[in-house]
């Protein structure tokens, strides 16, 4: 959520703001809206003080009485139109895009992101590459029919060493994270709607959510809103920031207006397993936590041996919560290009104002936190796993980092 501040002292930067990244919202009407409660705050005020002066006269001043009963019914007018008005402009406030990053890149859509960096290197094949949906069925590693069967289109199984392997890269990342200060996490797959709201998913992606029906509840997307909601209305110690969160979870997403998008495979689904990065820090330190998370998903990519670059991601594909944000797209040779499989964004306090957390130093200075929601991995770095490492045959070669784990070096068809 803006703060209001900016919006009384300079609405031009707001609808500047709101202009380049495609919110049409009327900041002039809701200039107008804030104003006038700013001007219902001054009336009440004085008549609360012009009651409290008549009061100490009622006992002596029949007058004094009579207009202290008259300033009662006025007031009480007054502070419900002000309460109306004020929860009017903070719901017009919670439609307000973040401002962005002075280098975020102009542009309309994904297309329009910038490359940053380009690392690994690309397979080189004597044979025509597979997609991982062709390996999985070769392997026997990957079941779309029998998920359609059980649930419906976009939910999926992985089966024996799929699953063995998609497991041990999820368990070897947490402990990767473990090592880089991270707090390992066990979080609920189900949130409220507040919680939904204070994270920027409601109401920006209400479309995206699985509501559960006769409930306050709605299955999470990411752990970030678990993990970011985890301290909703509290004050953190400044001197324990930043505090560093991961959780490993399934995600639900609906997908809705994906029609048309590459959706092959596993790479668009309805339910997919992810392990999150979530930071809690002051605001001067945000810039740099949110390249600490790139670097760990760049670390845990480079490890498992994945082609990738990463894009600055343009004001059109930003999402309204985000300041700046960073994507990891691998190489996935069956595509022939890159696709996303994380994605690293700096919040500033834009959860924290909604969410209502602060911190407070020794000298008691309060304000509120900034939040960094990051990927760590998701099934799609498998699926590009799978893609690099396949072999003519259809067998696939496990990662070495991951050996330990799975307790196998090649899934053979």
């Amino acid at each position: 959520m803006i703060d209001v501040k900016i919006l009384r002292e300079n609405p031009e930067m707001i609808k500047s703001n709101c202009a380049k990244r495609g919110y049409d919202v009327d900041i002039d009407a809701l200039h107008d809206l804030d104003q006038q409660y700013l001007k219902l705050i001054k009336e009440t005020e004085d008549l609360r003080a012009e009651r409290n002066r008549l009061s100490k006269e009622c006992k002596t001043d029949e007058g004094a009485r009579e207009k202290v009963k008259e300033l009662k019914v006025t007031l009480g007018e007054k502070e419900t139109q002000m309460e109306e008005i004020k929860a009017q402009v903070e719901e017009k406030l919670t439609w307000l895009p973040n401002f962005q990053a002075p280098d975020t890149p102009d542009g309309e859509s994904d297309a329009d992101n910038v490359e940053v960096k380009v690392i690994g290197t690309k397979p080189n094949f004597d044979f025509k590459p597979r997609d991982h949906q062709e390996l999985g069925e070769i392997l026997g590693i990957i079941d779309t029919q029998r998920g359609a069967k059980v649930a419906q289109s976009g939910f999926y199984y992985w089966v024996g060493k799929g699953a063995i392997l998609t497991q041990s890269m999820y368990f070897w990342a947490q402990k990767e994270l473990v090592k880089r200060g991270f707090t390992m996490m066990m979080s609920p797959c189900a949130a409220k709607a507040r919680t939904l709201f204070g994270t920027g998913y409601l109401p920006f992606f209400k479309d995206q959510i699985y509501a559960i029906g006769n409930e306050d509840l709605c299955l999470i997307g990411t752990a970030e809103q678990t993990l970011v909601g985890f301290h909703a209305d509290e004050t953190m110690d400044a001197s324990a920031l930043p505090e560093r969160l991961t959780a490993y979870t399934p995600c639900f997403r609906t997908e809705a207006g994906s029609y048309g998008k590459e959706a092959r495979g596993i790479f668009r689904v309805h339910q997919f397993h992810k392990v999150e990065q979530i930071i809690f820090c002051k605001p001067e330190d945000s810039p740099a936590c949110h390249e600490e998370c790139l670097a760990n998903e760049e670390y845990l990519l480079q490890q498992l041996g994945v082609p990738y670059h990463v894009v600055n991601v343009c004001i059109g594909d930003l999402g309204a919560p985000a300041y700046k944000k960073y994507d990891c797209e691998a190489w996935f040779p069956g595509y022939n290009g890159y696709r996303e499989v994380t994605s690293n964004s700096n919040l500033t306090d834009f959860q924290s104002r909604r969410l209502n957390i602060r911190y407070k130093d020794a000298e008691g200075n309060r304000g509120f936190v900034h939040t960094i929601s990051a990927t760590g991995l998701t099934d799609r770095v498998v699926c590009a796993i799978l893609e690099n490492n396949q072999r003519a045959d259809g067998s696939v070669v496990v990662p070495e980092v991951l050996r330990p784990y799975t307790g196998f070096d090649v899934i053979e068809p």
